[in-house]
């Protein structure tokens, strides 16, 4: 009798397991509730999923809570997420479909419901009441071009709740040349070597306020950014040929910033004269190049080719006079003194001092202040210099300010009664060092300056048009088009940002553009004054004065 029970026990114990077992996983359907729901922006809520297990015969219905078991999706992120807890998010005006999916007994199986989002402040994708915007990671970098990094914009509003924003702010890169950034999507990829700034733009409905939040990404290796000219100064000299010299320096502009550098000595910089039987120029050398002698009388060109580390070539002249009568040449030399300045602080300052040395007694002399001393930075927005071209008494000449982490290269130039003129350099550093638990840190971004001389002009379209949209603006030194904003923009490669930026010394009047042809032109926005009446068919072109960190919006549809 035992024996012939425990087959039969066996195959009971067989046929319950899977049932017993299948309440969490192989369930016949599930639902989710509620099946619809409407919250507020910035809101959220948590959904429920309920599974039912009625396989098997001779076992009634099951049901249990699989919540945390499903996988959730949203159809539209941008209206609304959810995580894997059930917990959906506010994001946008809109409705979006909320999903639960699960590996069933008759394989794959789902339930939905509906989530409508609503806003006081109108218009589809919108959150209201946002105060502050937060771009994470702050930092990210990658190695090399084609490599991509996600940012993400968070949003706080005035009662203190966080939101995602990351599909609804504009997204840009201070340098489309070093990294691009998805306009909606905040996907960062590496295009040449550099470190540039990523941008979350959004704009209040209400109010029309416009917060901002920043981060940097850096590309350590690949191509640098391209020189888009180079100009050579002074632009002409005059030297005897009786071997008399004169200095030449080479400044290069970098295209996506504007800002210059020296690239005198730099091993990618040919110099070369046209006729060196008149004048030989210096080349080739570790330092000392750009040094024109004059061999007989005449006239020649000096040029210079640089190579752009990513191909193309950038070149300029300059004119060499020689005669057969040495000038006057009272100055001899000019030395910079110290050879470098570094400081740990954003508007922190350092003096520099030009002595030069004369052929005439006193030999040595200070011309730090003098009105023939010009005073250049390589990067006169972030460490600019003082100069006393106007020759005032008590001037601040050769004092370099911080407004940034980095450096600089500082030129002084002198010039002699005769014309000729004599030059040297220096270097201003504010080295970046993160503060640790030990350690202060020292010109780190989140460390505020005590007063803001520099302000951010941001540049974007608050019209309809997608297609050929585009503004344009000049630099703080005139170097045109240093902004260009827009799918309008075609220079370079094309491809402006739909939000751009650019900083400038404060008070700086700046003149926006949008050429002709760049669609139907409705207004400027209100701290932007048109330099003539409003066209429908462009250009139009408008000032703003910089007093605080500014936005212009142009209306083009």
């Amino acid at each position: 009798m035992l024996d012939r029970f425990w087959p039969r026990a066996l195959f009971l114990v067989a046929l319950a397991a899977p049932i017993a077992g299948c309440t969490n996983q192989l369930v016949d359907s599930i639902t989710v509730s509620p099946t619809a729901q409407t919250i507020s922006a910035g809101q959220t809520f948590q959904f429920t999923a309920t599974g039912v297990v009625g396989h098997g015969t001779n076992h009634p219905s099951t049901t249990s809570i699989i919540t945390d078991q499903v996988t959730w999706t949203s159809s539209l992120p941008s209206v609304a997420t959810i995580n894997s807890s059930g917990v959906a998010t506010a994001v946008g005006t809109g409705s979006t479909t909320i999903t639960a999916t699960i590996n069933g007994y008759t394989g794959t199986i789902s339930a939905s419901a509906t989530l409508s989002v609503s806003s006081s402040g109108g218009g589809v994708g919108s959150v209201t009441g946002i105060t502050a915007v937060n771009v994470i990671p702050g930092s990210q970098s990658v190695t090399g071009p084609g490599q991509t990094s996600q940012f993400i914009a968070i949003g706080t509003n005035s009662a203190g709740a966080t939101v995602d924003l990351t599909n609804q702010v504009a997204w840009s890169s201070s340098s489309v040349q070093i990294a691009t950034v998805g306009g909606n999507t905040g996907l960062a990829t590496a295009v040449g070597q550099g470190t540039v700034t990523i941008t979350a733009l959004y704009a209040n409905p209400n109010g029309g306020s416009i917060i901002t939040g920043t981060s940097t990404f850096t590309v350590t290796s690949g191509t640098s950014q391209q020189f888009t000219s180079v100009e050579i100064i002074p632009n002409n000299q005059t030297v005897s040929a009786s071997g008399q010299t004169a200095q030449f320096i080479a400044l290069a502009t970098l295209g996506s910033s504007g800002l210059e550098e020296d690239v005198t000595n730099s091993p990618n910089l040919t110099w070369i004269s046209s006729i060196p039987t008149i004048a030989t120029v210096t080349s080739g050398l570790a330092s000392g190049n750009g040094v024109v002698t004059g061999v007989s009388q005449g006239s020649t060109d000096v040029a210079v080719e640089l190579q752009n580390p990513g191909g193309g070539v950038v070149t300029a002249t300059a004119a060499v006079s020689v005669t057969l009568t040495a000038p006057p040449e009272p100055i001899l030399s000019l030395t910079v003194i110290p050879g470098s300045i570094s400081v740990n602080d954003f508007q922190l300052t350092g003096q520099f001092l030009a002595i030069a040395t004369y052929s005439t007694a006193p030999y040595v002399r200070d011309v730090t202040n003098s009105p023939n001393t010009t005073w250049i930075s390589t990067e006169p927005e972030i460490f600019p210099v003082d100069t006393n071209s106007g020759g005032n008494a008590g001037a601040s000449a050769g004092l370099a300010t911080a407004y940034g982490s980095g450096g600089a290269v500082i030129v002084a130039e002198t010039t002699s009664t005769d014309g000729t003129i004599q030059d040297s350099t220096a270097l201003f550093n504010c080295p970046l060092i993160l503060p640790t638990a030990t350690t202060a840190g020292s010109c780190y971004p989140g460390e505020p300056p005590a007063a803001t001389l520099l302000e951010t002009l941001t540049i974007y379209n608050e019209g309809l048009n997608t297609t050929n949209w585009e503004i344009t603006a000049p630099s703080a030194t005139g170097t045109p088009d240093v902004i260009h904003c827009g799918p309008g923009w075609t220079a370079n490669g094309g491809g402006g940002g739909s939000v751009c930026t650019a900083t400038y010394p404060e008070g700086t009047v700046v003149t926006v553009t949008s050429p002709a042809g760049a669609g139907a032109f409705g207004g400027w926005s209100y701290n932007c004054t048109p330099t003539a009446p409003i066209s429908a068919a462009g250009p139009n072109s408008c000032q703003v004065v910089l007093s605080s960190n500014d936005t212009v919006g142009a209306i083009i549809n």
